[in-house]
């Protein structure tokens, strides 16, 4: 470990002082107020105070990734730090466009009247991040409030003091706490934050936790996106290009050591090339991370689980599904002391196994075979809907059928987890895995109220003023037909 992450180490958690986040609140409702009329190179300038922070303490986030989970550098630098640059880049080229007023024509009724929506900051912005990706999960968001006007307080996951507190202190350098604050803490920091009136809170978490923020959130009426999870399903059928989607699938699960809430979760494997795809999984896991499971540890380029807890919760999926009847095809090597599982594949699994049941969110990988894509489409519908779904094929037909009868946040053909990258895309989930969408226009949307805006240029609607005529009773009883 380089001497950045050794003084990492030695970070303590803090917690955040519950009249401090209080008064902090108060203090951004001027803020806020103000910002109302901000212009895009306001808010541009914000946006590139936050961008060139980040860049000044690249070596440090690198080090914190590493003191964290010993998240490796390229990791950091891919899946942290260039998320936050592309939407930094992205609101740069179109936020003067986003926030441009949108003319709409009227409607037959709305004769001699001019229309258009109006993007408004909604106001103060609580942004709820996850320890997974903490930097790019809590600064990406940011990016979007700021483009939409928004004074924002964030609350990341305690479960990454060191990037936390590196957090902390990015926006202490680069913010006035009017305009963007973070407090670090645990759960009772979340309350405390929860009992507040925001105008919107962004969370990226758990199904579960995202029940327990859309409950607060529903005391005040305070608007939210949820970024959820669920288990993403992967299709391979009997068409697709085996080596490739061995390559590229074990790059989506086992990048951040499956800790990544889009990562697949299971797969299904056509039976006529089950063992070819078993076969060519193995060995892109040897040229990834070592041509042997006990090398894999040494690997530079897996990270660990981010505690014990988590540890001993994925190696209890684990035995549970051995227990039960599982064959394990490869892996199963388990370092509680070093928070260590390596990518481990699994076949045979009975229904009522709990890794077919919960959320993975870590190295383990379910190969399932299947004869009949009905079968499969009818247990993805089955579950609840997932935030993401890929599918390998080269036939149309089965990649139509699939994209049309399963629901899903987001999806692939013939490729993993790259969607989250598409700056022109929206990112959510849908029902269990998520309320509304971020990331460029769609992330600005989510900060943003459209304000609806009637101008009248011709009173028309003065015939329709009491007391009612015979003319005016007669155009009434037109309109139905008319409008």
């Amino acid at each position: 470990m380089n001497k950045a992450a050794q003084a990492l180490e030695t970070t303590p958690v803090a917690s955040a002082d519950h009249d401090e986040i209080r008064r902090i609140f108060a203090l951004q409702r001027d803020t806020m107020l103000a910002w109302r009329q901000s212009t895009a190179e306001e808010r541009l300038a914000r946006i590139q105070r936050l961008v060139d922070a980040v860049e000044a303490h690249t070596d440090e986030i690198v080090a914190a990734g590493a003191a964290d989970f010993r998240k490796p550098a390229e990791e950091v630098h891919i899946t942290e730090i260039l998320p936050i640059y592309m939407e930094a880049k992205d609101a740069k080229r179109h936020l003067k466009k986003w926030m441009k007023s949108k003319s709409v024509p009227p409607t037959r009724m709305m004769l001699g009247t001019k229309a258009y929506m109006q993007y408004e900051p909604k106001g103060r912005a609580l942004i709820i991040s996850p320890w997974n990706y903490p930097l790019n999960l809590s600064f990406g968001p940011l990016v979007s409030a700021l483009a939409a006007g928004c004074p924002t307080i964030l609350k990341p996951s305690e479960m990454t003091p060191h990037m936390s507190a590196l957090m902390a202190k990015i926006v202490r350098e680069t913010f006035d706490p009017s305009e963007v604050a973070l407090f670090e803490g645990e759960v009772d920091v979340s309350q405390t934050l929860l009992d507040l009136p925001f105008d919107h809170i962004f969370f990226t978490g758990s199904p579960q936790v995202g029940k327990i923020v859309m409950a607060a959130a529903a005391k005040h009426l305070t608007s939210v996106t949820l970024e959820l999870g669920g288990k993403s399903p992967t299709i391979i059928d009997e068409s697709a290009d085996v080596d490739l989607a061995a390559r590229t699938i074990m790059w989506g699960k086992y990048t951040n050591n499956g800790q990544t809430c889009i990562a697949p979760d299971h797969i299904y494997v056509h039976n006529s090339i089950r063992e070819k795809f078993v076969h060519a999984a193995v060995e892109t896991l040897k040229t990834y991370y070592g041509d042997s499971v006990e090398k894999h540890k040494e690997s530079p380029f897996l990270a660990r689980i981010v505690n014990h807890s988590h540890t001993h919760r994925i190696s209890g999926l684990l035995d549970d599904a051995k227990t039960r009847g599982a064959r394990v095809l490869y892996g199963d090597d388990v370092d509680h002391d070093d928070r260590y599982i390596a990518p481990t594949l699994l076949t045979d699994l009975p229904a009522d196994a709990k890794i077919m049941e919960e959320e993975i969110f870590g190295p383990l990988l379910p190969i399932i075979g299947y004869d009949d894509i009905d079968e499969v489409i009818g247990k993805i519908n089955d579950a609840p809907k997932p935030l993401a779904l890929y599918i390998w094929s080269k036939k149309d037909e089965n990649i139509r059928e699939v994209m049309q009868r399963t629901s899903s946040g987001g999806a692939c053909i013939n490729h993993a987890v790259v969607h989250f990258l598409h700056g022109n895309l929206p990112f959510g989930g849908v029902n269990n895995s998520g309320i509304g969408s971020g990331h460029g226009e769609f992330g600005f949307k989510a900060f943003s109220h459209e304000r609806a805006v009637v101008r009248t240029r011709f009173m028309m609607a003065r015939l329709f003023f009491p007391p009612y005529t015979k003319l005016s009773n007669a155009i009434i009883k037109i309109l139905p037909r008319s409008i």
